[in-house]
């Protein structure tokens, strides 16, 4: 029997809707409110904490909507929040090799694969990077196609677009979405 809380919280970002998680004073989730899969993700997050969701802003919530509004005011570089990932043991050695792209740098999905010691698993690492619940923290909108093109982004290529801009990443001739 689920008994265990994941608090969440809304928070409008200048780019979107976020929705935040915490789990025993860690974040779990701060993604796309409306992406795509924001149900499927909700759903294994969930599970493999085997709690559920209760709407109620916590201490560690406001902090990390504090470092959010810092962060899209160009004030902050790097976060200070203790994150727990929630996925399969592959899905949180990508995580964790996100975290590791520093502020207005990017990479690719097969610079990440090398990273991990096999660059054969392009597709495994581009799915994992897809199921990532704490965007912008872990910054998945840092992996860009090898070709330099924008790739997926369940905020939009537009929004990725404007973070990779906010951080210093891009020009704006150098980026294109079309």
């Amino acid at each position: 029997m689920e008994n265990k809380t994941i608090y969440i919280s809304d928070f409008k970002s200048p780019f979107g809707e976020l929705i935040l998680g915490e789990f025993e004073n860690q974040i779990c989730i701060c993604d796309w409110k409306y992406r795509k899969k924001r149900s499927k993700i909700d759903k294994r997050i969930k599970s493999i904490l085997k709690a559920s969701f209760k709407t109620e802003e916590t201490d560690l919530l406001k902090k990390a909507k504090e470092q959010l509004t810092e962060y899209f005011e160009q004030k902050r570089q790097v976060f200070d929040l203790p994150i727990l990932f929630a996925g399969s043991e592959f899905q949180r050695s990508v995580w964790e090799e996100l975290v590791k792209i520093p502020f207005g740098k990017t990479d690719s999905y097969l610079g990440l694969a090398k990273k991990l010691g096999n660059e054969k698993a392009v597709r495994p690492v581009a799915s994992a990077n897809g199921a990532n619940s704490i965007s912008i923290i872990v910054p998945c909108h840092r992996i860009i196609g090898s070709d330099g093109e924008l790739v997926g982004y369940a905020g939009g290529l537009l929004v990725k677009m404007k973070l990779l801009k906010l951080e210093g990443a891009v020009e704006d001739a150098q980026m294109s979405i079309f």
